[in-house]
């Protein structure tokens, strides 16, 4: 996830996440490692917007109550504050994710078995009462 939070490739931590803002490579140019089959989705946005809030609520708050400066004041500040701090942080949050998905080996990122992950748990079967496993 650091690698991620970084815009790095998961897999080596050297090679660019990113073509363009958030345009994810389809694979990394240094190890080769398949990027396309992230799926990010609307979890970014939807954190990013969670953390902004309540930064800019927090701090439009202890403003108001120790400053109380004018409303051009706060529009002047929190608006263009809301809109950096959005678009700093999307990327790094998408990044991350995709390295939670690719340690977490989600999304065709276990497609080739890593000798360094223990095996997975064998999957469940359930047995349902008058069965023959019962």
């Amino acid at each position: 996830m650091v690698r991620g939070w970084q815009q790095r490739c998961p897999a080596c931590g050297t090679g660019l996440l990113y073509g363009k803002y958030l345009k994810v490579v389809d694979h990394c140019a240094l190890c080769g490692q398949e990027l396309h089959h992230h799926r990010a989705d609307d979890a970014p946005p939807y954190f990013t917007m969670l953390i902004v809030g309540h930064l800019i609520i927090g701090l439009v708050l202890a403003v108001e109550t120790r400053l109380h400066p004018d409303l051009w004041v706060h529009a002047l500040l929190w608006g263009p504050a809301t809109l950096l701090l959005s678009l700093w942080l999307l990327p790094r949050i998408k990044g991350a994710l995709i390295g939670q998905q690719w340690a977490m080996r989600m999304h065709g990122f276990g497609t080739s078995p890593d000798p360094s992950l223990p095996e997975p748990w064998p999957p469940l079967s359930i047995v349902r009462p008058g069965s023959e496993h019962a």
